[in-house]
């Protein structure tokens, strides 16, 4: 036996003199004080060792994770025992296959890992012990001699290890003395890291691949919000940071919670975490990377008098979930039965994911033929006879009534208990292979022509092995290709499954699989409840069309719809824009669609009304017209006036004829003829009555003064005058032709209503209401004008009586114009503006025309007609009775004195004849009839 003080000595000068960091060796010294050899000979037993020419480590996790200070816990059947029994089945076939490293025999040293990556860590030292150089100089035996030290078997490369946080843990040690590590079941996606983890190898795919899928598998069930849950650790929170980080560079995904699961959970804290689901009801697909025993419910002694820690599935039970949460799982719960145990209620409707995989026959009749006797070699075996027979070994470990029998050594894998073959044991098969085939390979280049190993194998480099192994190639035991990337990562085939309820009885259903894209039979899932239907998992309802998204801060998988309204239309998922100005929203806001163009039609009643009265009033023109034409010699018509009475009549014609053009369709022409004709009726109109009104009052206010006629009250001068007053209406509407052309235009303004619904586009002129007023206004000022005549020529006697019936036309004129101001501006804001103002302003200007047509022409042609013993001469006047007449006026009506400028009211008769006499004195006379 060593000495204790001596060997501590030793093993401290060892870790001096070895490689890597100072933390890595004092590992190193503590690693092996624990695994120093206790006496010659002595069996580990924490380890399995097998000899041969080159040996292979393995780490498994045999025994899961430890409570109350114990580095291990219970026996893991299935990842433990059946994963162990995998490589032991493969190197069985290796060494007894002649093709493959012939006369070459490899041996193994496997470790349980315990489940934990510090106690890995720990056990994986032994591998390197052999690369330890170590100095015993120093170190004497009692009897003085020299120490013994065995020397350990030299590991060229490790199977493992299991979990992602072992093998981190474990690669970051086999790096720094250059020894290869293939992998069966790690999946984090930070081991593709080559920078760091340049000596790390697997024939699984990294979970990126597999956070890839899922997000497939969430997106082709349309589901849009979910939550996370992950086991802590590298496995699973990298596994649902890859998620993540693939559903925000994709889009269309967002995560409602990302919930953690402790190592070493506490009492109540799988409570909390379906608590914490249930805090976003709407998201109920969970994407969960968690380790198997986070998944089911499992046993951990807390204290003497409390058992049991509830797990997830059982909490969601507990908290009366059943059929709300939709379980995405990842290829820690695969296709296994062990977490859904008891729980099948909960769990179904789930969906896995698992690395595309065949069972092992080979490896089945290898394993149910394993006995106490034919397999010593695995120190754990007895432990797993125990436990998967329910039985003992030893009469001492019976207790009275426990209920436990002893073992009979009769029992049977498969017969006497239940037997599923894991689901990484064809890749613990593989890892072994692609380590054999690179080792082969390597044989052959550097042994060319050599059976066995050569002198340039001994010992094998680690770094040229792992160039064999990346670049190695083969068919896996199930036939799959076996390959590594330049990452050492495999290439990703999954399987997907769905666990399913049908006729009382629960199995998982292959429901389709992965390889770059997807392939999923969806007429093939069942959910919670034999539901065909795919459940909805989805923060907000789709918005309806014609309503926008406006999304949540933070979470643009949850929005409020907001609807277009008004003149919007939906542009896109997230905006409304504003139609164009001559578009209006279809009825549900996702377009838009041109604004219907109106017009006054012939056949409305706005159109009825005033073209009633235009078409009346232009016969009863026409009428006055050939009557007029008919009696042209006849005294009334003579007496009239006769050329501005023609004048006259064709204004009123217009006038009437106006209201055609106001109907009529709009275009450049109608748009130009409304320009002239609008004003120029009226203008013509009431030139000639404003050119009547100051002749008969200049002729009045002459006679008061002079015997002497004014001066312009010929018939050429008065139509010289109502010519020059027309021209100057002309006059403005040419200037205005030449300042803004006429056109046709759609007013898209008048009608935008706030209901969308009711906008109509007015085809109209551009004439606006200011170009309205300023086409009127100079017809309103000869009316006005012509106005204040016929008041100041109101008072002249009753045989001079052709100013009162201006006045009452004029008076009356006034009036309609009055009422059409208000009318006609006071509905500019009204749906119905177009049509009010149209046929207010064509009613307006007929009424005009009607008035002075009804109270100045039809007497005369009712006398004319009905009537012809009246239309005689009267007595010639001279102007010396006119200005008796204006005389008597004043006697009679003294206030008329008192007016300005003396003024006097008198009518005179319209026709003037002038004669000159041959004596001195001259005469005017006046021939007087009644109008």
């Amino acid at each position: 036996m060593f000495q204790r003080r001596g060997c501590v000595r030793d093993w401290i000068g060892c870790c001096r003199s070895g490689r890597g960091s100072v933390l890595i060796l004092l590992c190193c010294c503590s690693a092996a004080l624990a695994a120093r050899p206790r006496g010659p000979g002595h069996t580990h037993l924490n380890s399995i060792r097998i000899d041969g020419d080159i040996s292979l480590g393995g780490l498994f996790p045999v025994h899961a994770r430890g409570s109350d200070g114990k580095a291990c816990g219970e026996l893991k059947k299935e990842k433990g025992i059946h994963r162990l029994e995998a490589m032991l089945f493969a190197l069985d076939r290796i060494n007894n296959d002649p093709e493959l490293l012939p006369n070459i025999t490899l041996g193994a040293r496997v470790l349980d890992t315990c489940s934990r990556d510090t106690h890995a860590l720990e056990q994986s030292l032994t591998f390197v012990q052999a690369l330890i150089q170590r100095d015993g100089s120093d170190v004497k035996c009692l009897s003085g001699g020299p120490p013994i030290v065995s020397k350990p078997e030299r590991v060229v490369g490790v199977i493992g290890a299991s979990a992602s946080s072992v093998s981190i843990m474990v690669a970051n040690i086999l790096r720094l003395f250059k020894i290869p590590q293939v992998s069966y079941a790690s999946t984090a996606p930070e081991l593709s890291d080559n920078s760091r983890y340049d000596f790390f190898s697997r024939v699984v795919p990294p979970d990126t691949y597999q956070a890839q899928a899922m997000l497939d598998i969430v997106k082709a069930m349309r589901w849009t919000y979910v939550s996370t849950v992950a086991s802590e650790g590298n496995y699973g929170e990298s596994g649902v940071d890859a998620f993540i980080q693939r559903s925000r560079e994709e889009g269309g995904v967002c995560i409602a919670q990302s919930v953690k699961i402790p190592r070493e959970p506490k009492p109540g804290e799988f409570d909390k975490i379906i608590l914490r689901l249930r805090e976003n009801p709407n998201a109920r697909v969970v994407i969960l990377f968690a380790n198997e025993d986070d998944i089911r419910v499992r046993r951990i002694l807390t204290n003497p008098s409390h058992l049991s820690c509830r797990r997830l599935l059982q909490a969601a039970k507990k908290a009366n979930q059943t059929g709300h949460f939709l379980w995405v799982g990842s290829d820690s719960w695969g296709s296994k039965i062990a977490p859904v145990l008891h729980q099948e209620d909960m769990a179904e409707g789930a969906v896995t994911i698992l690395p595309k995989r065949m069972s092992v026959r080979g490896f089945d009749r290898y394993f149910i033929s394993r006995t106490l006797d034919n397999n010593r070699r695995n120190i754990w075996f007895a432990e797993f006879w125990e436990n998967n027979f329910h039985c003992k070994l030893s009469r001492h470990a019976l207790k009275r009534g426990s209920g436990v029998k002893k073992c009979t050594n009769h029992e049977r894998i498969g017969k006497d208990s239940s037997y599923e073959q894991e689901g990484k044991v064809q890749f613990v098969i593989d890892a072994v292979y692609a380590m054999a085939h690179a080792l082969h390979n390597m044989q052959k280049e550097l042994c060319p022509g050599q059976v066995g190993l050569c002198p340039r194998m001994d010992p094998v480099n680690g770094t040229t092995l792992l160039r064999f192994i990346r670049n190695t190639s083969f068919a896996g035991i199930a036939g799959n290709p076996v390959l590594f990337n330049e990452n050492g990562d495999a290439p990703g085939r999954y399987e997907i499954y769905q666990y399913q309820i049908r006729n009382n009885s629960s199995e998982y259903r292959i429901i389709g699989h992965w390889a770059d894209q997807l392939h999923l039979n969806i007429r093939a899932m069942q959910w919670p409840g034999g539901v065909r239907q795919v459940p909805a998992s989805i923060c907000s309802q789709p918005c309806r069309p014609g309503e926008r998204k406006k999304t949540v801060k933070g979470t643009p998988c949850c929005w409020h719809c907001e609807r277009c309204d008004g003149y919007q239309y939906q542009a896109d998922t997230y905006t409304c824009k504003m139609c164009r100005f001559d578009l209006r929203p279809n009825e549900n806001h996702t377009g838009c669609r041109p604004i219907p163009i109106v017009k006054l039609e012939w056949s409305s009643p706005w159109a009825l009304m005033p073209v009633s009265i235009a078409v009346l009033g232009i016969l009863a023109t026409l009428l006055v017209v050939l009557t007029f034409i008919r009696y042209n010699d006849t005294p009334i018509v003579k007496a009239s006036g006769r050329e501005l009475s023609y004048v006259l009549l064709t204004g009123i014609f217009l006038c009437y004829a106006t209201t055609f053009l106001m109907i009529a369709v709009p275009d450049v022409a109608v748009c130009s003829l409304r320009r002239i004709f609008l004003g120029l009726g009226m203008s013509i109109s009431y030139s000639a009555l404003l050119t009547k009104t100051n002749r008969i009052y200049r002729i009045f206010e002459q006679g008061k003064v002079s015997v002497s006629p004014p001066r312009f009250i010929s018939p050429a001068s008065q139509l010289v005058i109502t010519f020059s007053l027309i021209s100057v209406q002309l006059l403005g509407v040419c200037v205005w032709f030449g300042v803004d052309p006429s056109q046709a235009l759609v007013d898209y303004e008048d009608q935008r209503t706030a209901d969308p619904a009711l906008a109509r586009g007015i085809l109209k002129c551009d004439i606006s209401d200011l170009s309205l007023i300023c086409l009127l206004g100079y017809s309103m000022l000869l009316m006005v004008t012509c106005t204040v005549y016929a008041i100041k020529t109101r008072g002249v006697p009753e045989t001079f009586n052709e100013a009162k019936p201006i006045g009452f036309t004029m008076y009356t004129t006034c009036i309609v114009w009055l009422a059409f101001i208000p009318i006609f501006f006071g509905t500019s804001q009204s749906a119905e503006k177009m049509y009010i103002q149209t046929t207010t302003l064509t009613i307006s200007v007929s009424l005009s025309a009607s008035v002075s047509l009804g109270l100045l022409y039809m007497p005369k042609v009712y006398v004319v007609l009905f009537h012809p013993e009246q239309n005689v001469p009267k007595r010639t006047r001279s102007l010396k009775a006119v200005v008796t007449a204006a005389t008597m006026s004043n006697k009679f009506n003294p206030k008329a004195s008192l007016r300005p400028n003396g003024e006097a009211k008198t009518e005179l008769c319209d026709s003037l004849e002038t004669h000159a006499l041959t004596t001195k004195q001259t005469y005017i006379s006046y021939s007087n009839h009644a109008i």
